[in-house]
């Protein structure tokens, strides 16, 4: 992978649907390679006793007719064999699936989840089309198993279908033709699902939208602002139109499916009557023919439907999981770096933003535009801006959630894009603005900033206590070791602020990091609070950053916080406005003087 090629052009394509069939084999057989061989075994051997049945039948007739007993007593055994086999391999065969299905779900669903955690990026998170992708994979994750069974039943009906095809060609050649007429319905049937489940994608965000509305009108957290607003009814009406639009074009789909589906069978069931007519009238009267005819038709008819039925939903649902599962899989490997650089253990000149650009994916709007600075090793660095100025997004290209549009990010004079990600955010820390609320033990929620570290209850304490997370952990009932979330029994609820605190403590895990980021860790918290915090960290940092060089970046809307720094960058519509000291840009006069004036006035 070239690091500094776009996203967009490396995950669009699916993969083809045999490839994925193949893939999804493989993966199978990887995660249970002993059950799956026997469940296949298994599969085809069931495939015997039923098909069966039409030449027990027969032999049983011709024995009645010629007075022969001993072929007589053959087909009674042959149809006590088939009957007692179907029953004894169905109970063998479902005990085997289903110990297989619960197996390989579990490989598969936590193969999904590594996947989605292991892609370097967020693009994936904020394309519409790849959400799309991504929630259809997730509703069908916990069937993806139901794939192997889909295969194997498959080829199972198709044994089946081999078998009675034989039979009826024993009593004339002629009535292969029966399996002819059957391929419009193989047609109809396995092209529906397909056609069907093309229109479902194409109105896939109307489903994720009415899901979405009736979460928010169901859930706890707009709960408040649900019934003081009172737009409950408008949210109903809503994800009506929601669900109406989803709706729609599947339902016309559908009828136009089944339309075509009938007259297929409908033809089918013409050309059966004629065989039967065929063999009783003019071919062959006798008894144990006729009667062979009427029951492997009969058979041929339900294991076209039931193969034809097991074709379609591989074709859509299963395929069409194991599909979105491939491409998921060629996404993350497109994006996976390998690094041709070792990233350094200190830093000595800093890091170099030059002329970068970049535009969110989807879009043409640049967000940063020619941006060039240097962020010094070991200083304590600010970003200010008005919303939307950029600052979330520089934060972001540093931690390689996304690759600049144009220009290039140096660490220490080395291109960025060739460290390996997983080493280069090795060495970040931070927290961040949109953090996320994990609702388990406290301790827990805090370690998960350092695996390395999650159950070590010294360095976990010494992130709360460099975070000042100190007061909260105390007040809460069992102190770390309190399950947080009211969802959870006995759990505790928080505050916004609460949570932030512990998000903070959490990007405090790690020690010694090259690069520490504080993206508006404190917006919930007051002025006075957030710059007795700041000016807690910018003193920590000072004093640690000799070793490592490390770079605090501070991202922050009140200007009276950031004015500690060694280094102030004011954005300004995507672009570099200032860079300077707090003193220079107040002499400057210029945006960060004036903002600078307004805010303190306000707070006066």
């Amino acid at each position: 992978m070239n690091p500094s090629e776009p996203v967009a052009t490396q995950g669009d394509d699916m993969p083809t649907a045999v490839r994925s069939l193949v893939r999804m084999v493989k993966l199978g057989y990887k995660a249970e390679p002993k059950l799956i061989t026997a469940t296949f075994a298994m599969t085809m051997f069931a495939a015997l006793p039923d098909a069966l049945v039409a030449l027990w039948l027969k032999l049983l007739a011709s024995g009645i007719d010629d007075n022969r007993k001993n072929l007589v007593m053959i087909a009674a055994i042959g149809l006590g064999i088939s009957a007692t086999g179907t029953w004894w391999l169905k109970v063998v065969f479902d005990r085997l699936t289903r110990k297989f299905k619960d197996r390989v779900s579990v490989a598969l669903e936590s193969h999904v989840a590594t996947l989605q955690a292991s892609v370097a990026t967020i693009e994936h998170h904020e394309r519409p089309e790849y959400l799309d992708r991504l929630a259809m994979l997730r509703d069908q994750a916990f069937a993806l198993d139901h794939l192997f069974d889909s295969i194997f039943a498959t080829l199972g009906w198709i044994v089946r279908l081999l078998i009675v095809i034989v039979l009826l060609a024993s009593v004339h050649p002629a009535l292969i033709l029966l399996a002819v007429f059957a391929i419009p319905t193989v047609m109809a049937s396995s092209s529906r699902p397909m056609v069907e489940r093309k229109v479902q994608e194409s109105v896939a965000a109307r489903d994720r939208q009415a899901k979405h509305v009736f979460q928010i009108a169901t859930t706890a957290p707009a709960g408040k602002e649900v019934r003081v607003a009172q737009i409950g009814a408008q949210l109903i009406d809503d994800r009506r139109a929601a669900w109406d639009a989803w709706y729609a074009p599947l339902a016309t789909t559908r009828w136009t499916s089944a339309w075509v589906t009938s007259a297929s069978w409908a033809f089918f069931g013409l050309a059966y009557v004629g065989a039967i007519v065929f063999v009783a009238a003019g071919l062959d009267s006798r008894a144990g023919a006729v009667l062979l005819v009427v029951a492997a038709g009969g058979r041929l008819s339900a294991y076209i439907g039931a193969a034809v039925g097991e074709l379609g939903f591989l074709r859509s649902f299963w395929l069409d999981a194991g599909r979105k599962l491939c491409w998921l899989e060629d996404y993350a490997a497109a994006l996976a770096s390998h690094g041709d650089l070792v990233v350094p253990d200190k830093l000595t000149k800093g890091i170099t933003f030059d002329h970068v650009s970049f535009s969110y994916p989807g879009t043409d709007r640049l967000v940063l535009d020619d941006a060039t600075l240097t962020l010094p090793a070991g200083a304590v660095v600010a970003i200010v801006g008005e919303n939307g100025a950029g600052k979330t997004t520089l934060v972001k290209l540093l931690a390689q959630m996304y690759a600049p549009t144009s220009g290039m990010i140096t660490v220490d004079g080395q291109n960025l894009a060739h460290f390996a990600h997983e080493q280069w955010r090795h060495e970040l820390a931070g927290a961040f603005q949109d953090f996320f609320r994990f609702e388990f033990q406290a301790m827990t929620s805090v370690g998960l900033g350092d695996l390395a570290h999650l159950d070590n209850r010294p360095v976990v304490e010494a992130a709360v206590d460099r975070s000042g997370a100190h007061d909260l952990i105390q007040a809460l009932e069992h102190g770390l070791d309190t399950q947080l979330g009211a969802g959870w029994e006995g759990g505790a609820e928080l505050s916004h602020g609460q949570w932030q605190k512990l998000a903070l403590a959490r990007g405090f895990m790690r020690a010694d990091p090259l690069v520490l980021v504080l993206d508006e860790p404190t917006s919930a918290l007051d002025a006075e609070t957030e710059h007795a915090l700041f000016e807690r960290y910018a003193t920590a940092a000072r004093g640690g950053a000799a070793a490592n060089g490390r770079i605090t970046l501070l991202v922050s809307h009140r200007f009276s916080t950031v004015r500690m720094a060694d280094l102030i960058v004011v954005l300004d519509g995507a672009r570099v406005a200032e860079v300077g000291s707090h003193e220079q840009l107040m002499a400057n006069g210029g945006l960060y003087s004036e903002l600078y004036t307004i805010q303190a006035q306000a707070y006066q």
